[in-house]
């Protein structure tokens, strides 16, 4: 039997109980939900820090590290929060089509930085912006002490 609780379906014991689809379903909500609403409190507070910082030794990258804690994918490289809120594993690298063009070896043209857009299930994603919030929440708390 459901039951009706703040706008969302609970579930009884008993019919848990009995199908553990249910269970995960329900499970799954929740983790859904609990990453939405950090993905707006992750945005309102990036929009809040401004100017934003660069990343350290970056030279054309705005962004801050989120940590994975334990429950990071070692594969997985950097993981920052942009400007805009969002998660991105940030890439350092070498261009090498403007080494090309220019026919020079500058450090500065030929340095790449790329953000690339992390698309991560729930929980990961769950990890990683709590830990970006609390981040950038650094940020604003010394950008307030300071101006």
């Amino acid at each position: 039997m459901a039951l009706p609780l703040n706008g969302v379906i609970s579930y009884t014991f008993h019919a848990m109980a009995t199908d553990p689809l249910l269970r995960k379903a329900q499970a799954d909500v929740v983790l859904q939900r609990t990453a939405s609403q950090l993905h707006e409190l992750l945005q309102e507070a990036c929009l809040s820090l401004r100017p934003f910082p660069p990343f350290p030794n970056a030279l054309f990258t705005h962004a801050i590290e989120c940590e994975s804690d334990s429950a990071g994918d070692p594969d997985r490289g950097c993981v920052v929060v942009g400007e805009d809120g969002e998660l991105y594993e940030l890439e350092f690298g070498v261009d090498h089509d403007s080494i090309e063009l220019t026919g020079s070896w500058d450090p500065v043209t030929a340095r790449k930085e790329e953000m690339k857009k992390l698309d991560l299930h729930p929980r990961d994603y769950i990890v990683y912006a709590y830990n970006g919030l609390m981040a950038v929440t650094e940020h604003l708390l010394e950008q307030a002490e300071g101006g």
